[in-house]
């Protein structure tokens, strides 16, 4: 078992910045790959970053330039760093972990909401 407890959420305006922690414990955290999902209102979820075992990173298209992942494995922690936030990222973001970045994620996070203004 892991268990995930996201962190960091909040509202910000356009423009601002923001840094998402998720909080692993249990089961081995290094072997694990990470994602980070958002789901907003009345959307599916939708998967923004993913990180592998290996520290491989992946973006959808909609944050690359604007976002970071990164894990810390002694520290059991998988961040979003979230820089030009635009309205249309407010969501529920949840950290995942699975077998590899393409899934399946087994393990979630609670969530937190993200709300940008315009």
């Amino acid at each position: 078992q892991v268990q995930l407890v996201e962190s960091g959420g909040g509202l910000v305006q356009a423009g601002d910045s923001l840094r998402l922690s998720c909080a692993a414990s249990g089961r081995t955290f290094s072997s694990f790959a990470m994602g980070w999902f958002r789901q907003a209102p009345g959307k599916g979820r939708e998967l923004v970053a993913s990180l592998s075992t290996r520290g491989d990173p992946w973006y959808v298209d909609s944050v690359k330039g604007r976002f970071t992942i990164s894990r810390d494995n002694a520290k059991s922690t998988v961040d979003l760093q979230m820089n030009s936030l635009k309205p249309e990222d407010t969501a529920v973001y949840s950290c995942a972990a699975g077998l590899s970045t393409r899934g399946p994620y087994g393990y979630w996070g609670q969530g937190t909401q993200v709300t940008v203004s315009s």
